[in-house]
């Protein structure tokens, strides 16, 4: 359930008319429902309701300050893979303790970053990244707080660019090596060995997967201690798909997948730490677009539209589907067109949607791509030097800006021409 519906025939957030926030800001923008975020989240942990558990959001799929705030404010710390989304955590009020802190690949400047900032778990990927940070922690007589990130070579059967948790993936350390470094990382002075942390794919849709990944893990765990090593945290990343197609169809939901979490980990008296992003926020926003051209093709319609790739890059990436919603509702039982709707950007890939059936569109309508809460915004660039666009936040009859969009000077505003391009020379 979203909070994005029609009203007398247009689409509002909350309480809110598209065409108002249109008119305020302009066009595109990214429209954020409170209500839906508030919602997906407490679905989420009421799922999980009677086990130890801390909810961390995953902020590369979204990593708006407003956005983590009010999450946080809800009791969510952050998982974060950079050191930059972790200044942005820590910025938004998440406590330092709430945070998790994963990627393959942290510089010696982020791990230090961790250290300083009391990050509660730092999810190690290497047998390189363990010797690095215990360096940096035995400087400075700290002690890390660690979890490896296993690889249990599961097929999440979801994205080849989204799963995580296949053994030819870069992602966390080798199944079999696991054992042989935890004994590692127990005897050395910089390092606080406290739990086992795995993260198989994104927008998964089966929960047998999980299930097969969580079970290994829970083997892992009770081989640990058995071998005098004191496992205290499980952390079972993210990857719960979202519908990203309003019918019928429809992924499992939190519920379901609390279920698999009880049958294989609940035994273990670990604290259960969970990093879901796409679950909680996909779903709580929009990308809102105006016709540009309707402009008829050889073969089919084109719709072109304000946005483009560089504002929402999945469907170019991956080809991914997002609902197209009308901001006017159309009427029930008009004509129907086949067309594709595509952005300004010049390249071939600029398109949102192929041999779409839509009713008819004109200059100046009003759409709307739904589900792109996640990784739309978070994934932007400035390609073809376009402005990234405005972030709105909907609460019940208000909203508010909460990333305004910059002037096309701002784009060149940190560069500089060398001295001999200089006027005086």
């Amino acid at each position: 359930m979203d909070h994005f519906q029609y009203r007398e025939g247009v689409l509002h957030a909350e309480d809110v008319s598209i065409p108002a926030i249109a008119a305020a800001v302009g066009t595109p923008f990214y429209c954020y429902s409170a209500a839906t975020l508030t919602r997906h989240y407490r679905v989420f942990a009421d799922a999980l309701e009677g086990l130890d558990t801390r909810v961390c959001f995953s902020a590369k799929a979204n990593g708006n300050l407003a956005v983590l705030r009010l999450l946080g404010n809800l009791g969510a710390g952050c998982d974060v893979v950079s050191g930059g989304e972790l200044k942005r955590a820590l910025a938004a009020g998440i406590p330092a303790e709430k945070i998790v802190f994963s990627g393959v690949g942290k510089t010696a400047e982020e791990l230090a970053l961790a250290l300083d900032s009391g990050v509660g778990q730092i999810n190690v990927e290497s047998e390189a990244e363990l010797n690095r940070l215990n360096d940096i922690a035995s400087k400075v007589g700290q002690t890390a707080p660690i979890a490896f990130r296993v690889n249990p070579d599961v097929d999440a059967a979801t994205h080849d660019k989204i799963s995580t948790g296949r053994k030819e993936d870069k992602f966390g350390v080798a199944w079999e090596d696991a054992p042989r470094l935890y004994e590692v990382a127990d005897a050395l002075s910089g390092i606080d060995v406290r739990g086992v942390a795995v993260h198989i794919g994104s927008q998964i849709t089966d929960l047998a997967p999980f299930e097969t990944a969580f079970t290994k893990v829970a083997g892992l765990v009770e081989n640990l201690r058995k071998a005098g090593i004191d496992i205290r945290t499980v952390d079972l990343g993210g990857g719960l798909g979202v519908p990203y197609k309003r019918d019928n169809t429809a992924p499992p939901s939190p519920a379901e997948y609390g279920d698999v979490v009880r049958r294989t980990v609940s035994n273990l008296g670990c604290t259960i730490l969970f990093e879901p992003g796409r679950v909680i926020a996909a779903n709580a926003g929009i990308l809102v677009t105006k016709v540009v051209y309707v402009k008829p093709g050889e073969t089919k319609e084109f719709v072109i539209v304000d946005a483009a790739m560089n504002d929402l890059v999945r469907p170019a990436m991956y080809d991914a589907h997002h609902d197209v919603l009308p901001v006017t509702e159309p009427n029930a039982g008009s004509a129907k067109k086949t067309i594709d709707i595509v952005g300004p950007v010049c390249e071939t890939g600029d398109r949102f949607t192929r041999d779409a059936t839509l009713s008819p569109l004109e200059e100046d309508d009003l759409i709307a791509f739904a589900t792109a809460g996640a990784y739309g915004a978070v994934m932007a660039s400035t390609y073809n030097t376009r402005p990234l666009v405005p972030e709105v936040m909907v609460n019940g009859d208000s909203f508010a800006i909460i990333r305004k969009r910059p002037a096309v000077e701002d784009l060149w505003a940190l560069e500089n021409l060398p001295d001999w391009m200089t006027d005086e020379n």
